[in-house]
């Protein structure tokens, strides 16, 4: 508990002063520069409007209006099983934007990103640790994500072992084998050493063995064939993999479970035609996920708005004083 306030100090105590000096350097920025835009944003974009996200060109040359629409959702598990799950979303939102759609599997966020930098796609899902390297340096803007059905949206990162593990508490993991999912991922790895180092005092790689799984259903799975002692995952990737009969979810026992944090945001491409960035939102906000295979898969109900700048705050604070690897 003591340590859980210590961060929650840490965290509040940052983001007070992470607002001063985004405010000082926004002021300094709109003063000195023709193209304002926050620290860490490659310069090929701009932010007049201070939202976080690059801004639409204003050279209609450079307004991006194509017959067809490429789309594509990166997670921890396979992304070629994702084809057959998002036709029916990926039909509606041919319907909605008049547009041809392209369902286009990539077997990494690193790989999307890039893709949607070099405007070879348009719009995209991605995960939450990977989203302000994507809004900095491909011009990704976040606008929806999956919601519950009391409009709540998000994850919490636990840390897991089996069932017959000898581990009852996180301190236990010190000297074992523990899974982290990649270095780009909020809770298989950017926070979850934040916040075990936290509770416990233990470093990765000093207190305990950290390996890189690939990702979470790696972890998961990992934790519960014995190859791994415990792993920090994203619990709604641990949920869809009971769901789908995967794993079951009275094999793990949690040792910690994290606040809430988003989970990943769908957006597209900041170069889009201004009028096919409202038909691409209308789509998402008005799909019926009622008997969908995005429902079963998923276990949500609708997409909702967010904001990069508000919803992903904390995610940009922990990123920006982790410490080094």
């Amino acid at each position: 508990m003591l340590a859980s306030c210590r961060v929650a100090h840490w965290l509040l105590k940052s983001i007070a002063v992470a607002g001063l000096v985004v405010a000082a350097a926004g002021h300094h920025s709109i003063q000195a520069q023709p193209c304002p835009r926050p620290a860490g944003m490659d310069e090929r974009y701009c932010d007049a409007d201070g939202d976080l996200v690059a801004d639409a060109p204003t050279d209609p040359a450079q307004i991006v209006n194509p017959s067809t629409l490429l789309i594509s959702y990166t997670s921890s598990e396979d992304p070629a099983v994702y084809s057959e799950t998002w036709q029916e979303f990926t039909d509606y939102l041919k319907q909605v934007t008049g547009k041809e759609v392209q369902f286009v599997p990539v077997d990494s966020e690193a790989a999307q990103t890039e893709a949607l930098r070099a405007g070879r796609l348009h719009i995209m899902g991605t995960c939450t640790g990977c989203t302000p390297r994507a809004v900095n340096q491909a011009g990704f803007v976040p606008f929806a994500i999956f919601a519950k059905e009391d409009g709540s949206f998000g994850y919490e990162m636990e840390v897991i072992t089996h069932v017959e593990s000898d581990l009852q508490k996180l301190e236990d993991i010190k000297g074992r084998r523990i899974a982290f999912t990649q270095p780009s991922s909020n809770s298989g790895y950017i926070s979850a050493r934040i916040l075990i180092e936290a509770e416990t005092g233990l470093k990765d790689g000093v207190d305990y063995e950290a390996n890189f799984s690939g990702g979470h259903e790696n972890s998961i799975l990992g934790v519960y064939n014995g190859d791994y002692d415990a792993a920090p995952i994203a619990n709604d990737v641990l949920n869809r993999m009971c769901i789908a009969g995967q794993v079951q979810c009275n094999q793990f026992r949690t040792l910690y479970k994290s606040a809430t944090f988003p989970s990943g945001p769908f957006g597209y491409a900041h170069n889009l035609d201004p009028e096919l960035q409202k038909k691409i939102r209308e789509a998402f906000y008005t799909f019926d996920f009622t008997g969908t295979k995005l429902a079963e898969a998923f276990d949500r109900v609708a997409f909702v708005p967010i904001t990069y700048k508000e919803d992903w705050a904390v995610i940009r604070l922990i990123q920006e004083n982790a410490p080094p690897q």
